[in-house]
C-alpha cells in the first residue's frame, strides 16, 4: 500500500504563504480571491478605468516607452548620472538615446521592407 501526500503540508504551505503576504499589507480579501482564481490581480486600476479600449492601446504605449527609459538605465549606464550640470546631462541622455535608435535601426529597417 502506497503512502497518500497529506493535505496538512498543502494547509500548511497555504498558510505559510498567507502570512507572508499579509506581512505585505495584503488584505484577507485579495488573498482570498488569489486563492479562488490562482491568479493575481494585474491592475490596482478600478475597472471603470480598465474596461475601455484607451486604457489597453494606453498599455502598450506605456510599455514601449519604458523600455528605452529602462534600456538607458541598464545598457547605457544612465542609472546613476555621474555628471554635473543640466547640459552635460542632456548630452548624456540624449547620447544614450541616439544609441538605442542605431540598436534598434535594423529592426525598423526590417520591419520596413
Amino acid at each position: 500500500m502506497t503512502a497518500q501526500p497529506s493535505d496538512s503540508g498543502a494547509a500548511m504551505l497555504r498558510e505559510t504563504a498567507a502570512n507572508k503576504l499579509k506581512l505585505y499589507d495584503i488584505s484577507e480579501a485579495q488573498i482570498a480571491e488569489l486563492e479562488k482564481t490562482g491568479k493575481p490581480r494585474k491592475t490596482a486600476v478600478d475597472g471603470r478605468t480598465t474596461r475601455h479600449v484607451g486604457y489597453e492601446i494606453s498599455q502598450r504605449c506605456r510599455k514601449r516607452i519604458e523600455e528605452v527609459f529602462g534600456w538607458t538605465k541598464g545598457a547605457a549606464g544612465q542609472a546613476k548620472v555621474k555628471l554635473r550640470g543640466r547640459a552635460r546631462v542632456d548630452a548624456a541622455f540624449t547620447l544614450g538615446l541616439a544609441a538605442y535608435n542605431l540598436i534598434r535601426l535594423p529592426k525598423l529597417i526590417g520591419a520596413a521592407a
